[in-house]
């Protein structure tokens, strides 16, 4: 099986958050298409076929899922 690279340093990281959505964009590297990998739990792995690396990630539920943590008891 050939390696596929997860995480390289790459030259930036870039980031959109959808408010509305409540949807955070993360992009390593300079946003490129890719295929979306959801991996559950409201994460998807956007993955870049033919250069066989990661390149970003989305995570649904953002601000809902720390609302949750905060008001969960320790």
């Amino acid at each position: 099986m050939e390696t596929v690279k997860i995480l390289e340093q790459p030259a930036e990281v870039t980031w959109n958050y959808d408010e509305d959505a409540d949807v955070l964009y993360l992009a390593l590297g300079q946003p490129r298409p890719a295929l979306g990998i959801d991996i559950g739990d409201g994460v998807v792995l956007r993955y870049d076929e033919a250069a066989r690396e990661l390149v970003g990630l989305t995570l649904l539920g953002l601000r809902a899922r720390l609302m949750r943590e905060l008001a969960a008891p320790p």
